[in-house]
């Protein structure tokens, strides 16, 4: 993932919930870093890791990326949905087909959802 993806769901996801921001604790020691706590999410996404594998490498417990994992979704899906998570309209479905043709896919829309 460039380093622009990742940097711009940083920033959405801080805006959205400050849960993402880090902060100081009681002790005035530092927080979970936001890159650590959406790291924790893409990775259990990405590779199926189950919550209580990452705490060795993000150096984050399971119930901390379990938590992760739910606000990251939620804010995702806040912030992202109405331009990403929709259906396709008549312009998209020109675009993506011709794109497809390009590349020498024909009816590459079919193959997205595994659809025949």
């Amino acid at each position: 993932m460039s380093l622009n993806i990742v940097l711009r769901l940083k920033n959405a996801l801080e805006n959205y919930n400050p849960y993402f921001i880090q902060q100081r604790n009681a002790a005035e020691l530092l927080s979970l870093s936001s890159l650590q706590k959406i790291t924790t999410a893409l990775r259990m996404f990405a590779y199926g890791n189950a919550a209580d594998n990452l705490d060795e490498y993000v150096r984050i417990g399971e119930s901390t990326a379990l938590d992760s994992l739910k606000r990251f979704v939620k804010a995702i899906v806040a912030t992202f949905g109405d331009e990403y998570l929709r259906s396709p309209n008549t312009k998209d479905i020109t675009r993506l087909l011709a794109i497809g043709d390009q590349r020498h896919f024909p009816r590459m829309l079919g193959s997205i959802d595994c659809m025949h």
